[in-house]
């Protein structure tokens, strides 16, 4: 592939709900581009842009592949990311490297949930988009039907660029309603506008041209004065209506016969901005003074990392450049390592295929292999001149998962997998959960989870069963108890003694422990009150009820005794640690829960059902709304009531519900849940000991 500067590119991101033809849509470009010989298929595993075995086993899309298409002088980087929202990190890091997006309609299916999302997340961004209304080939396609749900589940001025010919297995091309000239067929044939659709492509282009002329003060001016724009002047008002948000353009194609496809090239190239059309970009210093820079080659150098995947020959780091040059063969700062790396070859990624270059100009994506640990969201820049740009924002993990390794070896790789798939993708967390003894591997869906799990095994070799997780309760105090415990041990020679008195207070919630001393002329020398201390944290990490960790206490040891010969810092380690379970224990403890603030969208429809299920799950409803079609309710919910909620929510709303959980705090549990809790909870480790 030549050499493409900053004004000559363009970048898409392709972004829907799963199944509305993204991929075969890239499939298609690819060949008639005669990048590709063959024409990829998704549903027999010969897609270019689906290569991890997880996407061809599945026939659906799960991580972001990047193809640049060469045409008419411009390259075209797009980004083709997965339609199923337990992927939206994907499309989140896609979104953040482009200027633009196409947002894919399925012709049947119409707007869905996954498109709602996508659609709020470009328009957060004001990118500027084409609604492409797509399989227009597929039977049982109404263009009525389409047209009313883009308008009752989407938020936007509409104007349609392009009238089809036919829908269904009738669909034969469009009509450009900017030349007002019809495109015909697999071969995209120009022809006159067939007689039947002169009135209604005249009627939809008076409705563009009017969109046109607001994009514009001068054409507004002209279009008033009753003068008629000329093809260019309409092209440019659209262009700056288009880039500005004030229109989205709705197009029609069918790319698995290849029908309207290249006059969407067309209009990527016309109408979408390059890189440095768009403003400038902003970058903190040293000092983390933000300043704005042009995205030029002559800027600094600024190269964000947006995505890294595992590769066989090592890892693949997906570059932006944002300003300067990049180049093979080079050393720069990496400001999340706080150190030098080295680029050694720059390729630019066609599905899992690399193409070496030398080098990639602003406003240009590629890749580096083996970029030392340079990781997700670090920006590589000059040493002289450092930069950051910010990170890709992601949402919280909404299902977790406790992972156990199969067996002793893969214990021992456990960490080092886990670690290197919260790389590759940031919207999966780990976490060791000293409460529950248990590894939580969390993420946006139980496929997502599961895949990962697939992963585990498929690229790092590490067998791992799942399991719901338990719930990592905590132990406090309600009030204030004193108590005493004396520890005497004598085994022959010198024994162990220790005495002492303690005092247990409660403290705020947001404050987990503190301990102090009151005590006066040397009752417990300096020393051994330390060795207290060291007691009471090892008890306050088994609790005292069900063993679990104790939060909100305040230990105070006010007295005690001493013998000079046979006292001991462990003696009093232990006297400290017996005394502050038994001053808790007489302190009526309680157990905590955690507590989640959920935010839950749904259609309006279902708020019923959704209120009534939050409410059995023991939820305080913090407020209701309403956007558009979409009811939203935000409650504080305990996360015991939460582990199965992602499918039960998809259950209730034909997977049209989509929610976000984030931790609140640790509240009480009540009481006639606490006994059985404990129960439980001592019948676990009865079998433990067993």
């Amino acid at each position: 592939m030549k050499e493409y500067k900053t004004g000559q590119i363009r970048n898409i991101a392709l972004v829907s709900h799963n199944g509305a033809g993204k991929t075969t849509f890239v499939e298609r470009l690819l060949f008639d581009t005669g990048v590709t010989t063959r024409m990829g298929q998704v549903d027999n595993g010969t897609a270019a842009m689906d290569f991890e075995e997880e996407e061809m086993d599945r026939q659906s899309s799960i991580a972001m592949a990047i193809a640049p298409i060469e045409w008419q002088n411009n390259k075209i980087n797009l980004l083709d990311t997965p339609g199923y929202v337990d992927f939206i990190g994907e499309v989140n890091s896609a979104i953040r490297v482009t200027e633009s997006a196409i947002i894919f309609v399925e012709a049947v299916a119409g707007v869905e949930v996954g498109t709602e999302l996508v659609w709020q997340y470009a328009g957060d961004r004001n990118m500027p988009r084409i609604l492409l209304v797509n399989k227009m080939d597929r039977e049982n396609v109404t263009l009525d039907r389409v047209m009313r749900s883009i308008r009752e589940n989407l938020s936007g001025n509409f104007i349609q660029i392009q009238l089809p010919i036919g829908e269904g297995t009738a669909f034969e091309g469009v009509i450009d309603l900017i030349s007002m000239k019809a495109r015909m067929g697999t071969d995209d044939e120009i022809v006159e506008i067939p007689s039947d659709l002169v009135d209604a492509a005249e009627e939809a282009r008076f409705a563009l041209v009017e969109a046109a002329a607001e994009g514009d003060d001068e054409l507004l001016l002209k279009y008033l004065e009753g003068e008629e724009l000329a093809d260019e002047e309409l092209r440019s008002g659209l262009r700056s209506a288009i880039q500005s948000g004030q229109v989205v353009p709705i197009m029609y194609a069918a790319p698995q016969p290849g029908i309207a496809v290249k006059p969407i090239l067309e209009t990527i190239v016309e109408m979408f901005p390059a890189p440095n059309e768009v403003g400038p970009f902003t970058a903190a210093n040293a000092a983390g003074e933000e300043t704005e820079y042009e995205v030029d080659d002559l800027s600094p150098l600024a190269a964000f990392i947006f995505k890294t995947r595992e590769d066989p020959y090592g890892k693949l780091s997906y570059l932006r450049v944002y300003g300067g040059m990049l180049e093979s063969d080079s050393r720069v700062w990496d400001t999340g390592l706080d150190s030098e790396v080295r680029v050694a070859t720059l390729n630019l990624l066609r599905g899992k295929e690399q193409l070496p270059i030398t080098k990639l100009h602003s406003g240009d994506i590629g890749a580096v292999v083996k970029l030392g640990d340079a990781a997700t969201n670090d920006t590589l820049c000059d040493q002289g001149n450092k930069l950051s740009l910010k990170p890709v924002t992601q949402p919280s993990p909404i299902v977790s998962v406790a992972v156990h390794p199969v067996a002793q070896s893969d214990v021992a790789k456990l960490t080092t997998a886990l670690n290197r798939l919260a790389a590759e993708d940031p919207t999966l967390r780990w976490n060791s959960e000293p409460a529950t003894r248990e590894t939580i591997l969390s993420g946006m869906g139980s496929a997502h989870v599961d895949i990962a799990v697939k992963k585990a095994q498929s690229k790092f070799g590490v067998n791992l069963t799942t399991s719901i997780p338990k719930v990592p309760y905590r132990e406090t105090i309600t009030k204030t108890n004193s108590s005493e415990y004396t520890h005497k041990k004598q085994t022959g020679g010198a024994g162990q003694y220790a005495r002492v008195f303690m005092r247990v207070e409660s403290l705020p919630d947001d404050e987990e422990f503190q301990f102090d001393s009151e005590i006066f002329g040397g009752a417990i020398s300096g020393p051994f009150v330390v060795a207290v201390e060291k007691g009471c944290k090892q008890a306050i990490q088994s609790g005292v009820m069900a063993g679990y960790p104790m939060t909100g206490i305040k230990a105070v040891v006010y007295d005690g005794k001493e013998h000079p010969v046979d006292s001991k810092e462990i003696a009093f380690q232990i006297a400290g640690r017996e005394c502050f379970k038994k001053a808790a224990l007489g302190a009526d403890p309680v157990l905590l829960e955690p507590i989640f603030e959920v935010t839950v969208s749904v259609p309006a429809d279902n708020m019923g059902d959704i209120m009534g299920d939050l409410n059995s799950r023991r939820a305080r409803v913090l407020g209701m709304d309403q956007e558009g079609t979409k009811a939203i309710v935000k409650a504080e919910v305990p996360l015991a009531e939460m582990q199965t909620y992602s499918a039960d929510l998809r259950s209730m709303t034909q997977g049209r519900g989509v929610f976000g959980m984030e931790f609140l705090r640790y509240g009480r549990v009540p009481a006639h849940l606490q006994e059985s809790i404990v129960i439980q909870r001592q019948k676990e480790k009865e079998l433990e000991k067993a």
